[in-house]
């Protein structure tokens, strides 16, 4: 565990700090669509680097990446602490999102190298969810307690720094013998199986992108519910690996749950767990079969990774643009939607591996 904590420290911290706008979204931004557009800028930022960190960890190693990821989202902080509105903002958003993107990228291609892969990329998810929780609760609550927006933005700023210390001490993981990526081959192969996931995966991000604005409850309040969706994944990814799932039919089954979930949370908040559930669910079975395909799991978690980011980026900001133009009810629906669609072409994808 001493080996791993600078890695599951640095993404606690990461995740917190990209979420510690959520509750507070309708102070940084008016309008459903605004406010889609700051919560989503962030993704857009990892959607550019993440599949390009994943490539370079396979040729540099993912040490170098995970510490430049620590340093840019130290500095992130702290610029959109020194300016939290208009453009500013945005772009600093932005250049979070990058330095994430390096992060996690590296991070979990250096767990999913490593000679235990699936658990190892389990702890990492589940640090990833936890930072997210605390990001929403602490933000909510300090919201509530100190009245500023920015507390809880200062706070993870400040825990970044440590994270930034400890990242040099990261070591390269041992696990060798992958073969080299063939994007080309890999598309052809795997085309759906990316294209579920950014559906699925980014389904967690659009639901909360448009849930403050829909309900425009108190910061606490909201950050309680929507904490409830990363609380659930951090369960689910510590307990799925414990079973094997193999991605076609279980993307079949999460695609038609997920639609189900997305439409009762227009109703209630207590199917966000069932939304988080079902998310790292898919998460575990995608990380432990991409360790199972024998590719270079830079360029194989960098191409999960983006395509997850850009679920996050274009969901939440289609889902913020349709509750602004036609109302939330036909945002949730969208939602809905598009889960259910995945549920057809996921039977194209070869998905194949080594074994």
């Amino acid at each position: 565990m001493p080996r791993k904590f600078p890695i599951l420290f640095g993404i606690f911290v990461v995740m917190a700090l990209s979420n510690a706008v959520v509750p507070v979204l309708p102070d940084f931004a008016e309008g459903a669509a605004l406010q889609g557009v700051v919560y989503s800028a962030y993704f857009l930022g990892a959607f550019l680097t993440v599949l390009p960190a994943g490539v370079a960890s396979d040729r540099i190693g993912s040490a170098p990446l995970i510490r430049a990821g620590l340093l840019l989202t130290l500095a992130s902080g702290i610029l959109i602490l020194l300016f939290p509105s208009g453009l500013p903002l945005l772009v600093f958003r932005v250049v979070e999102g990058i330095g994430a993107g390096l992060f996690l990228s590296a991070a979990l291609a250096w767990a999913n190298s490593h000679p235990s892969p699936g658990r190892i990329s389990g702890y990492v998810i589940a640090a990833q969810n936890l930072g997210l929780v605390v990001g929403l609760l602490a933000t909510g609550w300090l919201d509530a307690a100190l009245d500023t927006h920015l507390a809880g933005i200062a706070l993870f700023t400040v825990l970044a720094v440590p994270a930034a210390v400890m990242g040099f001490v990261v070591r390269e993981s041992e696990r060798t013998g992958f073969a080299k990526a063939n994007f080309a081959e890999i598309v052809r192969n795997y085309f759906w199986f990316f294209v579920a996931a950014v559906v699925l995966v980014g389904m967690t991000g659009a639901v909360a992108a448009i849930y403050p604005g829909y309900t425009g409850s108190d910061p606490s309040v909201l950050a309680l519910q929507l904490a409830t969706i990363n609380i659930a994944t951090v369960v689910a990814v510590l307990v799925a690996p414990r079973f094997t799932f193999r991605p076609a039919p279980t993307i079949r089954v999460t695609s038609l749950l997920m639609a189900a979930a997305v439409l009762a949370s227009y109703v209630t908040p207590y199917a966000f767990p069932v939304i988080g559930a079902l998310s790292g669910v898919i998460i575990v079975a995608a990380l432990a079969f991409l360790a199972e395909t024998g590719i270079e799991q830079g360029a194989m978690t960098g191409l999960f990774n983006t395509a997850t980011y850009a679920g996050f980026t274009f969901l939440s900001a289609l889902a913020g643009l349709a509750a602004g133009g036609a109302g939330f009810l036909a945002a949730f629906l969208l939602l809905a939607g598009m889960a259910a669609a995945v549920a057809v072409p996921i039977g194209r994808c070869r998905c194949e591996h080594r074994g």
